[in-house]
Formats: C-alpha cells, structure tokens, sequence
C-alpha cells in the first residue's frame, strides 16, 4: 500500500525565488517517525537518480533561468553521464548524519521536528517543509 506525501520545495532555477511549490511524493507506506521519513524520500531520491543517470542528461533541457542560476554557483551541468549507482543504504545513512548535524531542518506544518526519533504530529493536509541551512564564511 502507498502513502502519499507533500514537501514545499524550492523551485528549480529559481535561486532567490521565495516561491515554495507543494510537490507530492508517494512512499511504500505512512512514515510513523522522522527517521522513516527521511528514508523513504531518500531512497525516492536515489531511484530517481539511477533511473536518469544513464540518460545523459537530467533535464530534457535547461531553461534561460536554470542555466544563469547554475552559473552564478560557478558550473552549469546539462546531465549526467554514466558512473555508478548510488547505494540507497549508504545516502539513507548520510541524510540521517546531515539532519543529525544541523545541515537542514525538517517542519512537519508549523512544527519543527528535531530528533531521527520524532514522531510525525499526522494531521488532515500535512505538508512537510525541508530547510537546508548554508553555512557562512569570511566574518
């Protein structure tokens, strides 16, 4: 049975955009506890990327917007080509690190979930926001 999930996500391209898209994902079953929840958007995420790796490109095309955000972060990448396949257990692993150290936070609604061990506060229209924090150099 599946389970599907909303996450406002920032849109793709839009680097100072504050526009946050609601996108769903579909899980093999409800997450009861943040660790399950990260991951099962995180083997989503590495299926997805196994999937199109080998397509030579990860876009059909690079919108005007896209391209300029890409460069202004020093690189513009049109796809990926070949490579090995991410090991779903090994990002599994590496997300619970980054959460775990403060590299992104997760808010299920309003409420911030801060332990791998959290439950998920379930309510109707449920939408989990995910906040990568950036971390400031040169003071």
């Amino acid at each position: 049975m599946s389970f599907t999930i909303y996450v406002r996500m920032k849109k793709l391209g839009k680097q100072r955009s504050r526009d946050l898209q609601t996108v769903p994902f579909v899980l093999e079953k409800r997450p009861d506890t943040v660790r399950e929840l990260l991951a099962g958007l995180t083997e989503l995420g590495v299926r997805a990327y196994n999937a199109r790796k080998d397509e030579g490109q990860v876009l059909a095309f690079l919108t005007k917007e896209e391209i300029d955000g890409q460069a202004a972060r020093g690189k513009v990448s049109f796809g990926l080509r070949g490579g090995k396949d991410a090991v779903e257990e090994d990002a599994v692993e590496n997300t619970f690190r980054c959460f775990e150290d403060g590299i992104y936070r997760v808010f299920a609604g309003e409420d911030e979930l801060t332990a791998l061990t959290d439950a998920i506060p379930w309510t109707k229209d449920l939408v989990f926001t995910f906040v990568r924090l950036t971390m400031l150099a040169g003071w």
